[in-house]
């Protein structure tokens, strides 16, 4: 969002030569499907290709995924996703009668997704959605702070597992909320403080990884998704020892989730 179209190009093919292959946008995210349909074309093939809606009814989803598709330069998502459902009644309305669901089932059956998941930022959405439908994946925080200080996680990992889910980790570079004294020009596209240094990325990246979990996806932030780049080859899983000591240290964290949630509906 909000780059050159060269700098989307090459943070692209930074991408792919480090072996990446699964890329996930939003339509919610400014310019960055027209960027990224770009920057992907020559690409496309040879990726999975996620795609999310904001849409809680079926018109709205409806006409978001067909300019999604065109956005992005392509004829099909091979993953579509109900985006960051936090609250009960945006449950109720998707699963409900004229539903985002309905869009997504009538999309599959054309042809134009090819699997339905959603990301959401509560423990009871998540479990709500898991309970209401049999969803492909899902996209959740998986951060060591949320999981030790704020008892978010752990019980929306094992539905997930239970379901036999994909499992889609967000948050894994987030440190806590922003400290109100902080300058916060410089990592502009994150609404939480980010971990920075290269030990403290790491950490955070093994600590997610360790789980059986799918993919963790970094911050939009152009520096910060490098250096996870630069520091895949030593994402190892953490030993007893680590796990204890990552988790006193978590223990003093500001979580940026926590659980019970204070969601309405």
């Amino acid at each position: 969002m909000n780059v050159t179209p060269e700098e989307a190009s090459s943070s692209v093919k930074l991408a792919i030569d480090a072996g990446v292959n699964y890329f996930d946008i939003s339509p919610s995210y400014g310019d960055a499907e027209i960027k990224l349909g770009n920057a992907l074309e020559p690409y496309r093939k040879n990726v999975f290709l996620s795609c999310k809606t904001d849409g809680r009814n079926k018109e709205g989803s409806r006409k978001e995924l067909e300019q999604s598709l065109k956005n992005l330069r392509t004829d099909h998502f091979d993953l579509y996703q109900l985006h960051a459902v936090t609250n009960l009644d945006d449950v109720r309305t998707i699963l409900g009668k004229g539903g985002a669901i309905e869009t997504c089932l009538e999309a599959r059956n054309e042809g134009k997704i090819r699997f339905i998941g959603f990301s959401a930022h509560s423990v009871e959405a998540a479990t709500a959605l898991m309970n209401g439908f049999d969803f492909d994946t899902i996209m959740f925080p998986f951060n060591l702070f949320t999981w030790y200080a704020g008892n978010f996680g752990p019980q929306v990992l094992a539905l997930a597992r239970e379901k036999k889910m994909g499992i889609i980790a967000l948050k894994s570079m987030a440190k806590g909320t922003w400290p109100h004294s902080t300058d916060r020009s410089k990592y502009q596209k994150c609404w939480y403080e980010p971990l920075t240094n290269e030990e403290d990325i790491l950490t955070g990246l093994r600590f997610t990884l360790s789980h059986p979990i799918a993919s963790a996806i970094p911050p939009g932030e152009l520096e910060l998704f490098a250096t996870a780049l630069k520091l895949r080859d030593q994402i190892k899983p953490l030993k007893n020892e680590e796990v204890e000591i990552i988790k006193a240290k978590a223990l003093n964290g500001n979580p940026i989730f926590k659980y019970p949630s204070p969601v309405p509906g």
